[in-house]
């Protein structure tokens, strides 16, 4: 038998429904995987699988017994106490015992004296008669498995201490089903892994939302996505799911292309009138008026936002260089011996734990902030937009079309002017929306809106803290592509691995040292060399070997005049290699060319894989000569 099965579930608030005849079960030991737009009902769901409410219609079917634990996106506003407290609280009835248990036992070892003694041993007394005694030491290991200390309160934990912390209350009460809404959003990347390693070890049935394609690739062995109301389910892993669903939708634009062309020959027919009367074709009335119906109850896709980015004028050479770079804040050191330059055209990721100081880097490389030492040199003509994410920019009390007009109607994009209603429809934001204060809003819509608001001005330096937070899949993938088409300069700092591999072309990697490591490539780059650094610090010196003499042909050989000669000009056969490159590969993708070339375009091509083979050969025979300097 399932653990839950959902059977044909009706929910709605108002609008169309969130859930539309839905139906799902979940098995023990599946780790399924829910995916769907921003707003589809992703959570709502999980709030009907967790009992916390009830559909309009339809049937939940429960094993008897079932334990059911949800770990919503937010922090429930009336937590406070210590950790332990808070996580003694999903123990259900023992947790007061728990709880007092603790603060005791904290007051005995601080205070001392007899009374506390007493109470303390009356409270021991009375867990082991209740049973609590065990749910005590239950807490306790939950706690040194998530090295989380008991004594800290809740409410001075930072947001991914805070996490786990509801993560070990949620699984005090043993669930036989844990749901997780969002559970890598604002963890760093090293508390992503650990989650991940600790989910696959410890955790046999989970279902989860997520838009970390990288956790979702690991973590499920099932997917379910949430559209227009309706869930599908696919008994397979995320890459295996993102091509059946690609699939089905190429196969739903077919037969809606084909519904529609059928219709539009009925809606003609209907029109020539008398004939349309006959009581023959009556049935083909009935039938024309049944199509109209279903075409008006017809759900569209929730539709890709289209984003674009205004550039200004290209920005000096150097965009910012760091030499020997200190900052220190109340006594602490956050950035040490930082050395860098960021060029034009640089897209540069900057990870590390969460507090590591990756803000303040980028605070120090935009000259926001002083060094305490070292020295940082601006570069010229920079137009900077700053993503920021806290979403300060933002004014929670105004609506959304005020955030980006800013008191007016029209705003100008690329030179020409633009309602604002209507860009805000590039995002997704429907008049209605666009009319709706900040306040109510989604994070996720949260996240579109600060894209809209700065994509209004020109830059040529952009500055992204953060920005994947919320957003659903199909809106990152577009910022990704938006992003590789940015011709000028990237500073970025996220926690999604799969998007900084897709963006970045180097990483700046901030230790809880302050030392800041510059490593070539995305986060898989930077993951493959640092593993590879530690090993090689971690490895015992290599025992030298014992000298023997070399003979003349071991001897390393020397650069005769001509190869040194050789040597010194190929810097500049191969920069004149690589302008011919260009030129021909202008030429060729140029529509122009091709209506008068006639056979010049087999001979350009034929040319240009000869400049392409002597550009390799050449680059061959510098590596050889070099390699003797």
């Amino acid at each position: 038998m399932s653990l839950i099965t959902l059977q044909d579930i009706q929910l709605s608030f108002g609008g169309p429904p969130v859930l539309d005849r839905a139906s799902l079960q979940i098995e023990e030991g599946d780790r399924l995987c829910l995916l769907g737009r921003n707003g589809a009902g992703k959570s709502s769901l999980l709030k009907l699988l967790a009992g916390e409410q009830s559909p309009d219609n339809g049937g939940i079917v429960r094993r008897q017994g079932l334990r059911v634990a949800l770990l919503s996106q937010e922090s429930p506003p009336d937590l406070s106490g210590t950790v332990f407290d808070v996580v003694a609280g999903g123990m259900g009835e023992a947790t007061a015992l728990l709880a007092e248990y603790h603060r005791v036992g904290q007051r005995l070892a601080m205070e001392g004296g007899e009374e506390l003694l007493n109470r303390l041993e009356a409270l021991h007394k009375a867990l082991e008669d209740t049973g609590g005694w065990r749910l005590h030491q239950e807490v306790e290991r939950l706690l040194g498995r998530l090295s989380l200390d008991p004594d800290l309160e809740f409410a001075t934990l930072s947001g991914g201490t805070k996490r786990r912390v509801l993560l070990a209350r949620a699984l005090a009460s043993a669930p036989d089903i844990l749901l997780l809404d969002e559970p890598t959003n604002h963890l760093d990347i090293d508390t992503i892994t650990w989650l991940e390693e600790f989910l696959l070890k410890e955790i046999r049935t989970f279902l989860f939302v997520t838009h970390d394609r990288a956790f979702a690739r690991r973590m499920a062995n099932r997917v379910a996505e949430l559209d227009r109301g309706r869930l599908f389910a696919f008994p397979c892993g995320y890459d295996a799911f993102v091509e059946r669903r690609e699939a089905l939708l190429e196969a739903e634009l077919a037969r809606r292309a084909l519904f529609d062309r059928k219709l539009a020959e009925e809606e003609a027919w209907i029109r020539q009138g008398i004939k349309a009367r006959r009581t023959r074709n009556e049935g083909r009335v009935r039938a024309l008026l049944k199509m109209r119906e279903e075409r008006r109850q017809r759900r569209e896709r929730t539709g890709t936002a289209r984003i674009s980015l205004q550039e200004a004028d290209r920005s000096g050479r150097v965009v910012a260089e760091a030499e020997g770079v200190c900052f220190a804040y109340d006594g602490r050191t956050i950035i040490r011996d930082l050395s860098t330059t960021v060029m034009r055209g640089d897209r540069v990721g900057i990870i590390g734990p969460n507090g590591s100081g990756k803000t303040t880097l980028l605070r120090l490389l935009l000259g926001e902030l002083e060094p305490l030492s070292g020295e940082i040199r601006l570069g010229t003509r920079r137009e900077v937009l700053y993503f920021d994410q806290m979403r300060e920019q933002l004014d929670p009390a105004k609506t959304v079309a005020e955030n980006v007009g800013e008191g007016n109607d029209t705003i100008v994009i690329n030179g020409r002017p633009r309602h604002v209603i209507g860009y805000l429809q590039d995002f997704l934001f429907t008049p209605e929306r666009a009319r709706s204060p900040v306040s109510t809003l989604s994070g996720g819509e949260r996240n579109r809106l600060l894209l809209a608001k700065l994509f209004t001005k020109p830059s040529n330096v952009l500055v992204m803290d953060e920005p994947t937070n919320d957003l659903d899949t199909e809106t990152l993938e577009l910022l990704e592509d938006l992003l590789m088409e940015y011709s000028g300069t990237l500073l970025l700092v996220s926690h999604d691995r799969e998007f900084l591999n897709n963006v970045v072309t180097s990483t700046l990697s901030v230790g809880g040292d302050g030392l800041v490591r510059e490593y070539v490539g995305g986060y898989d780059d930077w993951f493959r060399q640092a593993t590879a650094e530690a090993a090689a610090v971690a490895a015992p010196p290599p025992v030298p070997a014992p000298k023997k003499q070399r003979t003349d042909a071991e001897k390393p050989r020397k650069l005769s005049f001509k190869e040194q000669r050789e040597l010194e000009g190929l810097p500049d056969r191969i920069g004149r290699l690589e302008q011919e490159i260009e030129a021909i590969h202008l030429r060729l993708s140029d529509p122009e060319f091709y209506r008068t070339a006639g056979a010049e375009v087999t001979v350009l091509n034929r040319k240009l894989e000869e400049l392409e083979n002597e550009l390799e050969a050449a680059f061959l025979r510098w590596e050889e000569l070099d390699s003797l300097t």
